[in-house]
């Protein structure tokens, strides 16, 4: 039996994806307002599947919305970040645990292919801070579905959402996108050699360290980052 192709996704998901785009890519900042016809016309669509796309952000925690005066971009709750932070490290040094202490034959074809992309000379590493951003984000994700724990894994990628607009942030800087080769590399090396302490220390310290930025970030800064990427190349 042949298998049916994948629905198409609906408008209201559509709006969606663009609107957390926009988030993530700074042309919403936070505290931005905006009201439902101001979406509905610049995405040429109803109020209805923009209602819909606008509650289902404010249900993820990105949006809020307010009595009379429309709806906000959720303000950076730094107080909420550093709660998710500690999660996610509890998270990731499980999974690197779990990793290390796998044999040799065991170890998933993952781990392999995360080395393929971190360990590489400094010539063959990007330099676009939006692709680094979105390839450091699938490492950390990748090492919790490689451990094997699925329900650990689902909550980390909730995590990482959250924290996705302070990560890509850091990654307009060139000195962190090499830093994370570096960082990527040693943790992988680590791991593949079952150093499973000296593994979760690196990987402690490579997340506390993007923690430590997440408290420099000012307003400013979110609209230099935003003028950044306005500047790009499409």
């Amino acid at each position: 039996m042949s298998r049916s192709a994948p629905r198409p996704p609906s408008l209201a998901e559509r709006i969606y994806a663009r609107l957390k785009d926009d988030i993530f890519e700074f042309r919403l900042m936070p505290g931005d307002r905006f009201s439902e016809g101001e979406v509905a016309e610049r995405m040429s669509a109803s109020r209805t599947p923009v209602r819909q796309a606008l509650h289902r952000l404010q249900r993820e925690g990105f949006l809020d919305v307010h009595f009379r005066s429309g709806w906000q971009v959720r303000p950076l709750d730094f107080a909420q970040f550093d709660e998710l932070y500690e999660l996610r490290i509890l998270l990731e040094l499980d999974a690197v645990r779990r990793l290390c202490q796998r044999p040799n034959d065991e170890q998933p074809p993952a781990l392999q292919a995360l080395a393929r992309t971190w360990m590489v000379r400094k010539e063959n590493q990007l330099q676009d801070g939006s692709a680094v951003s979105r390839l450091d984000e699938a490492f950390h994700c990748q090492l919790l579905e490689a451990a094997g724990n699925r329900e650990m894994a689902r909550v980390h990628r909730e995590v990482s959402e959250k924290i996705r607009i302070l990560r890509r942030l850091d990654f307009t800087q060139a000195r962190r996108i090499e830093l994370t080769y570096a960082e990527h590399g040693q943790i992988l090396e680590a791991i593949l050699t079952h150093r499973s302490e000296e593994a979760q220390q690196l990987l402690k310290s490579h997340i506390e360290v993007s923690q430590a930025e997440v408290h420099s970030i000012t307003l400013h800064k979110l609209y230099a980052a935003r003028q950044r990427v306005e500047r790009m190349p499409e």
